[in-house]
């Protein structure tokens, strides 16, 4: 007997026929003789509807009504579960956030879980009950306000309650039968992964990948929970996410990410002194708006550009905030460019083997494609390059680097 989190994403809890579905799939574990815990996202489509009706009222809504309206989503799709989990003889009950609870920080819209009790989870399920717990919610005990953990959230609810309830395995399902390397929309002769290690996909999840939110496998590698991402309409072999020291072979690549999620922001003529990027990053910072890549230009005339990408959901935040700090900043403007796409390639083979930036930086001049910011860290590269050439740039580096499944 194993004590599992089964998680369901929006696509496989769209209608009520694949919710029948996926309580099916309940059914058959608890047959088994495990204890289940599951873990639900909205129905396909809805958050993206709450979120649209937030930005169309006001573009800088209030991040906490904002939570109030998106968590939702998962709230019906609790309910709709246990019923038909009850209907075909699961006892089992719906759990929002705050009454598990996941207890969060204050950072509304991208809250980080701070603690789950799983005490009454274990002990509902060691009766043979099985929870079924709303995804992406949490709750401030401060304020006594609902949060959400960010987009794809619900994969970090699932890690945290496996975690809390000492669960053996956290199995992701979706709609997609594993990790590839990468999009087989794109790249039809993409390979299935039948392993990688928590690093690789972290990497590959902070660039792009969508299999996995960064965070849920940020907090599996640190506690140790051993993920699968499986099919929730298939019963086929998934890939499982687990330490590197279970993987025998380490290629050099493992996968090519894109996001066309990011954005591109240049502080033109920024004064050049010292401390002058902890105000323009600190100020971010204070507005909740992430980082990532940054390039500053040589100096001259005691005058620099500075350029960095943000999500592009926090781009008017970035802007706002820029604009408020200008005076005590000192730029002359901000350009800003959404047309941008991220491309990455990331495999811990990287760290013993030579080359691996140069035969990026080649294969994407012989497709006349331009780099406009390059990043780099230990086992991943990352250039920022037109949004047109997206899809012709991760077809010429999975083939470049010998990626491509036999034809």
């Amino acid at each position: 007997m194993a004590r599992i989190v089964m998680k369901f994403g929006g696509t496989s809890v769209a209608d009520l026929d694949r919710i029948r579905n996926v309580a099916a799939r309940v059914k058959r574990e608890v047959d088994a003789g495990h204890q289940v815990a599951v873990v639900v996202s909205a129905m396909s489509g809805v958050t993206n509807q709450l979120v649209k009706w937030c930005q169309d009222l006001s573009p800088l809504h209030d991040a906490r009504e904002y939570d109030t309206v998106v968590a939702t989503g998962e709230q019906v799709t609790t309910g709709l579960t246990a019923i038909a989990l009850q209907t075909i003889g699961v006892e089992a009950r719906s759990w929002q956030g705050w009454q598990v609870p996941i207890v969060t920080d204050q950072a509304h819209g991208k809250a980080r879980v701070e603690r789950i009790d799983g005490a009454l989870l274990i002990e509902r399920m060691e009766a043979g009950q099985v929870p079924v717990i709303a995804g992406f919610q949490g709750i401030d005990l401060m304020r006594n306000r609902i949060t959400t953990l960010g987009r794809g959230g619900s994969d970090l609810s699932a890690v945290a309650v496996a975690a809390a309830v000492k669960a053996d395995r956290c199995d992701i399902y979706t709609d997609v039968d594993g990790i590839y390397t990468t999009d087989p929309r794109i790249v039809p002769r993409a390979r299935k992964l039948e392993r990688i290690s928590f690093e690789e996909m972290l990497e590959l999840a902070s660039v792009g990948a969508k299999v996995l939110q960064t965070r849920s496998v940020e907090l599996a590698m640190k506690l140790g929970v051993r993920v699968q991402v499986v099919s929730s309409f298939e019963d086929k072999p998934g890939s499982l996410v687990v330490d590197e020291d279970e993987i025998v072979e380490q290629p050099v690549v493992s996968g090519i990410a894109y996001s066309r999620d990011d954005a591109k922001v240049t502080l033109r003529r920024l004064p050049d002194r010292p401390g002058v990027a902890a105000k323009v990053f600190g100020a971010l910072a204070k507005a909740n708006v992430n980082v990532d890549m940054i390039v500053q230009n040589v100096g001259a005339d005691g005058m620099t550009d500075m350029t960095f990408t943000v999500g592009k959901a926090d781009l008017a935040r970035a802007q706002d905030m820029l604009a408020k700090e200008q005076h005590e900043l000192g730029h002359e403007a901000v350009l800003a460019d959404p047309d941008v796409a991220k491309i990455s390639v990331v495999g811990i083979g990287m760290r013993s083997h030579a080359g691996v930036a140069n035969t990026m930086f080649k294969a994407l001049a012989e497709k006349g494609i331009n780099i406009q910011v390059i990043s780099t860290s230990e086992i991943k590269v990352s250039v920022l390059v037109a949004a047109d050439y997206t899809e012709l740039a991760v077809r010429a580096l999975h083939t470049a680097y010998g990626l491509d499944a036999p034809a």
